[in-house]
């Protein structure tokens, strides 16, 4: 038997967005899970409406809590706070599988597509997404002054619009060989998307001109949008960024769920089109790709129900042909799941990381992380997700932790 005994969550203060979830079972093992945004809203949902039902149940049969905590009266197939919450259960139940045989994830999913998975990375500074919220959000996305003084060598947001030609430079000798960065967003708020002007425009393109100056075309460039923009205002984004051969510009309309929109925009622009890590479940992905409204499928797995949900994700975007790239500009370990799934789907193409959170504060929860190198993380052998929480993280001053248990 391995039925679930005990339901931990813990969340600090100084990341008020992360939440992790351990979940132990009575041969001793415990799964280490994630998910970001409204943690104290998790939390609750965890603790008073899914821990009475799940201590007890079978850790095994992860298909079945799967289909049972993604299925809310409310919240059904949308990135809510019980999806959220249900993401970070199931991740959790993963990790329990690959610790209880002693492989690692890609391996219990059926094995890896590929030894080593391409990373592209996102241009963040040290605290991106540290405390915004759902209602702002925005000043995590804030364009940084041209002025502002790097904090560090990492600090890529700021870095992007000072000398983005020198980031690129900086990214390449690393091994990197693909960049994201989101030069517009600081012009959304003047006309709340609906339109952007010819020279905010240009003030937007400057960075992947400069991009392209320093190093010609030995980097991709992906430009994020962040579902700040009405559908003409994208379309005239996505036309100007065509000069500039951009990989793809990811998430450009305010409503990433009007696939009708967003079908009409893939088709008036070359700009191919990426999205949307702020969906969730199969069927709204199964929509999406229907609609042949996306170039790239991108996913969260602890937003879009988990890895049970993401694998179904990943398997309807591999019939049709739309290769995948799992998100992460949140947690540790929401990391390592992704790069577990982008190992072993078929139509994997990148795993997305922040160096600047790679090189400091992830080093803070966890004892392990993923090791890039020549622009690739290589499939891990350790077995479970790939991390543990650090022991200390549980006593701090400003952890909250909370268990239920029978």
């Amino acid at each position: 038997m391995s039925l679930i005994t005990r339901v931990r969550t813990v969340r600090i203060a100084e990341r008020p967005n992360i939440i992790w979830v351990e979940i132990e079972t009575d041969e001793g093992l415990t799964g280490l899970g994630e998910a970001f945004r409204g943690a104290d809203a998790i939390e609750s949902i965890i603790h008073n409406q899914m821990a009475p039902w799940l201590i007890g149940q079978e850790s095994r049969r992860i298909e079945f809590v799967s289909r049972t905590l993604n299925t809310p009266y409310l919240g059904f197939h949308s990135a809510s706070a019980e999806t959220r919450a249900a993401s970070a259960i199931d991740i959790a139940l993963w990790d329990l599988a690959g610790l209880r045989h002693g492989i690692p994830v890609h391996e219990a999913l059926g094995g890896a597509a590929r030894t080593a998975i391409p990373v592209y990375n996102t241009c963040a500074g040290y605290a991106f997404n540290t405390s915004s919220s759902t209602y702002n959000s925005g000043s995590a996305r804030r364009i940084a002054s041209r002025t502002e003084a790097l904090r560090g060598p990492y600090d890529d947001q700021v870095a992007f619009m000072k000398d983005a030609g020198e980031l690129a430079r900086s990214l390449l000798d690393e091994g990197y060989a693909a960049m994201k960065i989101w030069p517009f967003d600081g012009y959304a708020p003047r006309t709340q998307g609906n339109s952007i002007a010819l020279a905010d425009l240009k003030a937007g393109l400057e960075p992947f001109r400069k991009i392209r100056d320093a190093v010609g075309d030995r980097i991709e460039v992906m430009c994020e949008l962040h579902s700040l923009w009405s559908a003409p205002a994208a379309a005239r984004i996505c036309r100007a960024l065509e000069d500039y051969g951009v990989f793809w510009a990811e998430d450009p309309i305010c409503k990433m769920d009007d696939f009708t929109a967003l079908a009409d925009l893939r088709a008036h622009t070359r700009t191919p089109i990426c999205g949307s890590e702020t969906l969730a479940g199969a069927a709204t992905f199964r929509a999406m790709l229907a609609s042949g409204a996306v170039d790239y499928a991108m996913f969260d797995l602890g937003w879009c129900g988990g890895m049970t949900e993401g694998r179904k994700i990943a398997a309807l975007a591999e019939s049709h042909a739309v290769p995948i790239a799992p998100h992460d500009c949140s947690g540790p370990i929401v990391l390592w799941a992704g790069l577990q799934l982008a190992l072993h789907a078929p139509m994997g193409l990148f795993q997305e990381v922040v160096r600047a959170n790679i090189a400091t504060w992830y080093r803070e929860l966890v004892d392990r992380l993923p090791e890039v190198k020549e622009g690739r993380i290589a499939a891990p052998a350790q077995p479970g997700i790939g991390a543990r929480l650090l022991p200390e993280v549980k006593t701090r001053p400003d952890a909250t932790v909370r268990e239920s248990a029978k």
